[in-house]
């Protein structure tokens, strides 16, 4: 009766193997898939983010060079207003320009029209009376608006080249307040399509420098008149300044992704884009070799599992190897650097891998039947009890955490543990697996990392970076708590002066210096003082009213006085800085905002350069200019 029985489970063995070679060809196929899809969306998604950092280091590589050109458009501006009705003056101008030419880079040239558009000097080899750019829309714009900030046009074709260009202008004024005229910088557009050729986006990708409204400004095609100026998107948003958009363009029929990233400091963004076609090709060549490798795989499992279904009955063997596999388990818990913790449900060690006379200094017989979270600092251990709860209650089967732990010599370690649990043949728990390693030297270098990326690495104060964090942390604390903020901003007074006379070794011991009399002067553990950007630094002030802010302000300035270094083309002989200060209430000023107060001290700080520099203004104080103008107010 046995024996039949017997025989009749063995005739079914073929096809129980069957089903399940045919379960497990299935899985595979299904896994493959999965895998494929997994791929194709992670090519997707790091073609998005070389993208986003493409588009990022183009943008900083054209604000680059519109600040280059901006700063010479002010120094144009300047010395046209400085030498306004002075006899030679415009001749004076012209001779700059040119000796400027061979050093211009990126800018293709410099311009100064009058108030009627004719041309007053240019960095072009032309003759001026032959040309009048009071048609151009940039001038327009300047004679109809009071509006002194830097203009960027749609590219032109340029009179006296031909060739297309980019436009930044700004307006200067006489003397007594009327249009003088426009200054005017451009760039070749075929500069910026020869620059971004250099980047390989695939064969349809595009690299689009654009305007704020959409309108294309250069690209890596070569510049054509009916492209240039015209949206290649229906919309760009604005806010958030950077992003990912999939979309295509006019008269096109594939689809494109493509990441936009806004400047910061000038109205224009980068939009770069590659199509999904060009994204997608390497990996379905690859994806059709490793589905033809699999089918063939498959072909050989099913072989294989056909030939193995003979051996079902050969149980001892498959026992023998199920030891010997428990063997080598241990074999290789014990061999191992990490160590290998069985935990009972009593929570106390069952059984502990000898790398623990390594890593903690205890012998394993000396940590059995203990307790096994009783080693680990006081502060993580409730983190470590919620874990071990969580996988008894059956909420996760594994989980990870990262704690502190006490050494045989008294000392601390971070580790990190992943426990398992472990269940019997039923499924109840019987049990937990845990596998924890020294993390130390990890923990050590990500706190390094931390620190240099909020901290100047050559002052050793705050960077741009944290003091906009701390100014955005600073201004919710006040609008919760209805208290002021205050914050000055100090700027070191004829600074290029000191760095073209003694060198930039001595000018960043400078630097270096009132960095520390900062430091020094700001006493409280809440202030922040930072380096803004070059010789500019910032101090935020929470709790500080506009009487803190000028004591502060003035001890900084006798501070300055008392080190007392030497820097001859400042009038007092001493470096001296200039301080503008601001204060606000976040919580009664509702339409302001942390730019808002960054912008007070900054007119402060310009109001105190042009009262003579040395001196500290309050943003929202009268104040007397030199060479007998009429007071001014800093507006607040």
């Amino acid at each position: 009766m046995d024996v039949g029985t017997t025989r009749v489970d063995l005739s079914r063995l073929p096809v129980w193997a069957a089903g399940v070679l045919a379960l497990m060809c299935g899985a595979i196929l299904a896994f493959s898939g999965w895998s494929e899809w997994s791929s194709r969306n992670a090519e997707l998604h790091n073609a998005e983010v070389d993208l986003g950092n493409l588009a990022r280091s183009l943008t900083q590589h054209v604000e680059d060079t519109f600040e280059l050109a901006d700063s010479l458009l002010r120094g144009v501006v300047t010395a046209l207003e400085t030498d306004d009705g002075k006899p030679g003056a415009i001749p004076r101008l012209q001779t700059i320009l040119k000796s400027r030419k061979a050093t211009l880079g990126r800018i293709r040239g410099v311009f100064a029209y009058d108030e009627k558009g004719d041309w007053l000097a240019t960095t072009e080899d032309v003759t001026l009376a032959n040309y009048n750019n009071a048609d151009r829309e940039y001038f327009g714009h300047h004679r109809n608006s009071a509006d002194r900030s830097l203009l960027i046009g749609h590219p032109v074709q340029s009179k006296s080249g031909g060739q297309w260009v980019i436009t930044l202008s700004r307006r200067w004024n006489h003397a007594d307040g009327r249009f003088g005229g426009v200054v005017l910088a451009t760039i070749d557009v075929a500069y910026f399509a020869q620059f971004y050729r250099q980047f390989d986006v695939g064969h349809h990708g595009t690299i689009s420098l654009m305007s704020r409204d959409g309108a294309v400004l250069a690209d890596n095609a070569d510049p054509d008149p009916r492209r240039l100026g015209r949206p290649i998107v229906d919309a760009i948003p604005y806010h958030p300044a950077s992003g990912i958009l999939q979309f295509r363009r006019f008269g096109e029929t594939l689809q494109r992704i493509g990441f936009y990233q806004h400047a910061q400091r000038y109205p224009f963004l980068i939009l770069a884009t590659r199509t999904e076609a060009d994204i997608l090709a390497v990996w379905r060549h690859e994806a059709f070799l490793r589905i033809a490798v699999l089918v063939c795989l498959v072909a050989l499992i099913v072989a294989i599992g056909v030939f193995l279904a003979k051996q079902v009955l050969r149980r001892q063997q498959l026992a023998a190897a199920l030891a010997a596999k428990e063997e080598n388990f241990r074999l290789l818990a014990e061999g191992s650097s990490d160590i290998v913790t069985r935990i009972e449900l009593d929570e106390c060690i069952g059984y502990i891998s000898p790398s623990t006379m390594r890593v903690l200094g205890w012998h394993p017989s000396q940590l059995l039947g203990k307790r096994a979270i009783s080693g680990v600092n006081p502060l993580d251990r409730p983190q470590l009890q919620e874990m071990l709860e969580q996988i008894k209650k059956g909420v996760v089967d594994e989980a990870r955490a990262t704690y502190r732990m006490r050494r045989r010599d008294k000392s601390e370690i971070w580790v990190e543990a992943t426990v398992r649990a472990t269940r019997r043949p039923d499924g109840t728990l019987d049990g937990f697996v845990a596998v924890t390693r020294d993390v130390t030297q990890q923990k050590t270098l990500q706190g390094r990392l931390e620190t240099l990326a909020i901290e100047d690495g050559l002052t050793g104060l705050a960077n741009r970076r944290r003091f906009d964090e701390r100014l955005l942390e600073e201004w919710g604390r006040a609008y919760r708590d209805k208290t002021t903020l205050g914050l000055l901003m100090i700027d070191i007074d004829h600074f290029k002066a000191f760095n073209d006379t003694y060198g930039h070794p001595a000018g960043d011991e400078c630097l270096h210096t009132v960095a520390g009399i900062l430091a020094d002067e700001a006493q409280r553990s809440s202030d922040l003082v930072a380096r803004y950007g070059g010789e500019e630094f910032a101090i935020l002030l929470p709790n500080t009213d506009s009487t803190g802010c000028l004591r502060l302000g003035e001890r900084i300035r006798r501070a300055l006085h008392e080190a007392r270094i030497l820097h001859d083309h400042n009038p007092p002989g001493f470096v001296t800085a200039s301080i503008g200060a601001a204060v606000c209430r976040p919580g009664f000023e509702r339409s302001a905002g942390p730019a808002s107060l960054i912008e007070a001290a900054d007119r402060a700080l310009y109001a105190a350069k042009d009262g003579g520099r040395d001196r500290m203004v309050m943003a929202g104080e009268v104040i007397e200019l030199p060479s007998g103008k009429a007071p001014a107010t800093v507006p607040a």
